[in-house]
C-alpha cells in the first residue's frame, strides 16, 4: 500500500496545500486543496474518500472534484464519515446554494456519489485494505483513522485533535504501528490558543505521545503556514527519544 501527499499543511500560500492523502491509486483521506494536485485521468480512480471532519481544510475539494469528473463517473463515489459529518455536508454544502446535491445527481436512484456512515470504532474493508475510524478530541466531530494494508502494514492518521486518550489507545491495541502522522498546529507560544481551538503544540504532543507503546516513523502534519521550522525545533526539543520529520506536499510512503 502507498500513500501520496497531496497536501498537509494547515493553510494555503505558495506550494502549501491542506491535507489530503491518496492511498494506492483510488482512495483519498481528507480532501483538503491537495486534491488539485491531481490530474482529471487521476481523479477519475478515485472511488472512496474518508473524511476526518467538516472544516474547510479538509473538505474544500471535494465538491469540486466530484464536479470536475461528473461527466466521467460510471459508479458512486463513496463518502465514508460520521453520521454527523455527512448531516453537515448535505445541510451546508451539497444543498443546492453552495454546490449541487451529487448524491441525486443525475438521479436519485443513479448517482455519481454516496454516502456511507461510520462510527468510532467501526471498520470498512475494501480490496484487503482495513480502515478502522477511531474517535479523537477537536472543536467539532472528528475522527482519526488506522489503516491496515493487504500484507499487515499499520499506518494511523490523528486527524485535527488535541490531547486525548482514544486515539492512542485505539492504536496500542494494534499488535504493530508502523507509521504515524499527527497534527501539530502551533508553536507552544500559542498553547491557550491549541487548547481553545483542540490542536496539539509540541509540549502537549510530547505528553500524548508517552501514551504509545508502539515506535512508529513518525510525521508531523498542519503546521500552521510560516510556523513549520519552529515548531519542528520545539517538538524535537520535547521529544528527544523520537526521529519526527516534517510531511511535505508530494512525498511518497510505503505502508
Amino acid at each position: 500500500m502507498k500513500l501520496r501527499v497531496l497536501g498537509s499543511s494547515g493553510g494555503i500560500g505558495g506550494a502549501l496545500r491542506t491535507t489530503s492523502f491518496l492511498i494506492d491509486d483510488d482512495i483519498l483521506i481528507d480532501a483538503g486543496t491537495g486534491v488539485g494536485e491531481l490530474s482529471l485521468a487521476e481523479m477519475e480512480k478515485i472511488r472512496h474518500v474518508f473524511l476526518t471532519h467538516t472544516h474547510l481544510d479538509h473538505i474544500a475539494c471535494l465538491p469540486l472534484m466530484v464536479d470536475s469528473m461528473f461527466p466521467r463517473i460510471r459508479q458512486p463515489i463513496v463518502i465514508h464519515a460520521q453520521a454527523i459529518t455527512i448531516e453537515v455536508l448535505q445541510e451546508h454544502i451539497f444543498n443546492w446554494h453552495i454546490w449541487p446535491d451529487f448524491a441525486t445527481l443525475p438521479t436519485e436512484s443513479n448517482p455519481v456519489m454516496r454516502y456511507e456512515s461510520l462510527e468510532p470504532g467501526d471498520s470498512c474493508e475494501l480490496d484487503g485494505r482495513r480502515f478502522e475510524m477511531i474517535a479523537v478530541n477537536h472543536i467539532v466531530p472528528t475522527v482519526g483513522y488506522c489503516v491496515i494494508s493487504a500484507d499487515g502494514g499499520v499506518l494511523a492518521f490523528s486527524g485535527d485533535t488535541t490531547s486525548n486518550d482514544t486515539f492512542w489507545e485505539a492504536l496500542n491495541r494494534h499488535n504493530r504501528l508502523d507509521t504515524l502522522i499527527v497534527e501539530a498546529a502551533f508553536v507552544d507560544a500559542f498553547e491557550e490558543l491549541s487548547i481553545k481551538a483542540r490542536h496539539y503544540c509540541p509540549r502537549l504532543l510530547a505528553e500524548d505521545l508517552l501514551k504509545l507503546r508502539h515506535r512508529p516513523r513518525i510525521y508531523i502534519s498542519h503546521n500552521k503556514p510560516a510556523e513549520e521550522e519552529s515548531i519542528l525545533v520545539e517538538l524535537k526539543a520535547a521529544v528527544s527519544d523520537r526521529e519526527l520529520t516534517p510531511l511535505i506536499g508530494g512525498m511518497e510512503l510505503d505502508i
